[in-house]
């Protein structure tokens, strides 16, 4: 059978390992207006504070993970020191990042959420979660299923263990 046609027999899920060049672009379009959708609510708090998306990451991900370190960050985001020190200096100057010496490699900074700074994650994670909800109850479980095991594939192959494991240490 030619690839593009589809037999009677063809299961739905047969269908979509043949995508056409114009569905997969129209799925690029989707994901990034629902990226801008997914980041406005926290965009607008942020933008008030004199904050952008990089303030964001590193505010997420220390609060998954307290105590982790500024090379774990680093590693984690994929921006240069420069610009992360950036980033953690305005958190830290704003008492919304503690940044403690490590208890056993003195050289590292330990990096966790003031009070503040937890109770600006859960603004910022709240606009984030209603939209979340909202779309994957109107969708449905076999959708919600479906579009982790997409986001799960588009992650770098070679991260996406570290990744999945990551998801894994940080459930409650």
């Amino acid at each position: 059978m030619a690839q593009g046609r589809h037999s009677a027999t063809t299961t739905r899920g047969e269908q979509l390992l043949f995508l056409t060049d114009e569905q997969l672009r129209q799925g690029i379009e989707l994901m990034f207006f629902a990226y801008r959708g997914f980041t406005a609510d926290p965009d607008r708090m942020l933008e008030e504070r004199g904050y952008g998306r990089a303030h964001h990451r590193a505010i997420h991900f220390i609060n998954r993970r307290p105590g982790l370190t500024v090379n774990e960050l680093l590693d984690i985001l994929r921006v240069t020191k420069q610009s992360l020190n950036r980033v953690l200096r305005q958190l830290v100057e704003d008492r919304l990042v503690a940044s403690r010496v490590g208890r056993e490699d003195r050289r590292q900074r330990n990096l966790y959420l003031t009070e503040a700074g937890r109770q600006l994650e859960q603004e910022l994670s709240a606009a984030q979660r209603r939209r979340m909800r909202v779309a994957f109850s109107n969708a449905g479980p076999e959708a919600v299923h479906g579009f982790r095991q997409v986001l799960e594939q588009m992650i770098d192959p070679e991260l996406r263990e570290q990744v999945l494991r990551s998801l894994e240490a940080a459930r409650p």
